[in-house]
């Protein structure tokens, strides 16, 4: 996600939805009866410029994708351990030729929104036209770009004509980018504003809201859900907390029954030694990588010999050691080395932490030293250990004598736009796949209309090997591209690739299904949270 960086902004007082007046709530030391409560430090904001964080049109970060997964269906979707998408809303779904260009699928019979309204063909070409259409800059449609036309024959039959080849798109119609919404409660060309968000997945939603924030979502099950998912229980809260500081209280006083964004290191390390009581800690397979994304036309890192000698002088394994411990893990690469695809570029072009390296560099390049340079980071988005993470940046570049850094914090809401418009030269974001294929992790930075709105393009990359990364059906035989636009990446540095990240669930007891209830690339999964005798 914004995967896959994630979301919202500041406040438009008019768009928001009324508080509602009887959410319940969970209390005392166990699991209890009545909803089971979901803590996050996920925040949920609308702003004049952002009013619609829930639509799937604009959405497109882990936090918000979290909810929509819970309230909008779509065609396909992540089989509960991972791999090759299977039929959601959708009874069956293939490529009909033979060059992976025409995608068809058949719905369910009988489908219905929540609100009773049937769901046909034509709904689901409504959603996709309407996401095209919008193309938010902050929005998923980038995810789209594949689509030439999507067709709806009769009621339940939709036929996609792809531009090219993309054997990833079966991927990407299991993301909340395709989410089916109701034309009746969607404009065709405009954002929906406020928190209410409505479909005909497994859970209604009802948002808490105060003054510009959603502080809680409640989610139901929906009684005309048709699909394959099976609900553990009736009633799931999501509530936004300020800090990990306050959310892990909550968690070990009992009003919180599940956490799984975000603990801090320091939380994850103390609760791995001695965990509170009623409480365990689950961990689970990971996929979240950070980064260092660059602005390649502004004057201090536009000479690449600077973006090089960046890569050359930062020491990945103390920055892990010294802020994040066990819960990650080196980078080489924005491909993460779990992932079938993954080369190690940056370590087979800079190898470990080389100061004298970064030198000849900059030397070669007659770039004068130090290098001013402020790296940029946001303060509410990544949890706790980021203010961290960048101090220690900035004493390891500066130690060299190579660079004069400084660091700068912002909050999401002024950070992310601030970032788009170009006016960082260096900043820190994540990414949360959209989907576990290695393309994932190299399309959305490098390919037309990315993510990052950056000025960098590189046409071997764009008109080549992305186009030749997505043919291949057997995702294995990809690999040669995707190799060659990571060693590209690594030789050009419009981003460096820091850290992966671990991922850790923790519980009360009487809670089931935590091993479940977050997969590989962070989808938060609801409807297999229960009650009964935990492990």
């Amino acid at each position: 996600m914004n995967r896959k960086t994630m979301v919202l902004t500041a406040a438009a007082a008019g768009l928001l939805t009324p508080a509602l007046a009887a959410c319940g709530s969970a209390t005392g030391g166990g699991a209890g009866s009545g909803a089971i409560v979901v803590g996050t430090t996920d925040r949920f904001e609308a702003a004049d410029s952002a009013p619609a964080p829930f639509d799937p049109a604009y959405a497109y970060d882990a936090g918000a994708w979290n909810v929509l997964r819970q309230t909008l269906q779509t065609l396909m979707r992540t089989p509960r351990g991972g791999g090759k998408p299977v039929p959601e809303a959708a009874s069956d779904c293939a490529f009909t030729d033979g060059t992976n260009q025409t995608y068809r699928c058949t719905l369910r019979p009988d489908l219905e929104f929540a609100n009773g309204d049937p769901l046909t063909a034509k709904d689901v070409k409504f959603s996709i036209d309407r996401v095209l259409a919008i193309k938010d800059e902050n929005g998923p449609a980038s995810l789209l770009s594949t689509i030439d036309r999507t067709e709806a024959k009769g009621e339940d039959t939709v036929v996609f004509h792809l531009k090219t080849p993309d054997a990833t798109f079966p991927y990407k119609l299991a993301t909340p980018a395709t989410g089916i919404v109701n034309s009746k409660t969607y404009e065709a060309k405009k954002l929906r504003e406020g928190f209410e968000v409505d479909g005909s997945g497994p859970y209604r939603m009802k948002a808490e809201v105060e003054g510009n924030r959603m502080v809680r979502a409640v989610f139901t099950r929906n009684e005309n859900y048709k699909g394959e998912l099976k609900p553990k229980t009736d009633r799931v809260e999501l509530r936004s907390f300020d800090d990990a500081e306050s959310l892990g209280d909550a968690l070990t006083g009992g009003s919180v029954h599940v956490v799984s964004r975000t603990l801090s290191p320091a939380q994850i390390k103390r609760f791995s030694a001695t965990p509170p009581k009623g409480v365990r800690l689950v961990p689970l397979p990971g996929l979240e990588i950070r980064y260092l994304g660059f602005n390649t036309e502004a004057p201090a890192v536009k000479e690449k010999a600077v973006r090089q000698a960046l890569a050359a002088a930062v020491d990945r394994a103390r920055i892990i050691d010294k802020v994040y411990g066990h819960s990650a893990q080196p980078l080489y690469s924005l491909v993460p080395s779990s992932v079938p695809g993954h080369v190690n570029s940056f370590f087979n072009k800079y190898g470990q932490a080389d100061t004298q390296a970064a030198a000849g560099l900059l030397r070669a390049a007659n770039v004068k030293t130090p290098v001013k340079l402020t790296l940029n980071y946001t303060t509410d988005h990544y949890g706790d250990g980021t203010a961290a993470e960048f101090e220690a940046l900035k004493q390891q570049l500066n130690a060299t004598k190579l660079f004069d850094i400084t660091v700068q914090g912002t909050d999401w809401a002024q950070f992310r736009p601030a970032q788009k418009k170009g006016d960082y030269a260096a900043y820190g974001l994540g990414w949360f796949p959209d989907y576990a294929d290695a393309e994932n992790f190299l399309g959305p930075f490098l390919d037309q209309d990315n993510f990052l709105g950056t000025p960098y393009a590189n046409a071997t990359v764009r008109t080549k090997l992305l186009p030749e990364s997505r043919r291949a059906a057997d995702r294995t035989m990809a690999s040669g591209p995707l190799g060659d636009i990571q060693d590209i990446v690594a030789d050009d540095v419009p981003v460096l690739p820091l850290w992966q990240g671990k991922q850790y669930v923790a519980a009360r007891d009487g809670i089931t299904g935590v091993e479940w209830s977050v997969n590989s690339i962070s989808d938060l999964q609801l409807w297999e949270l229960g009650r009964g005798v935990s492990g």
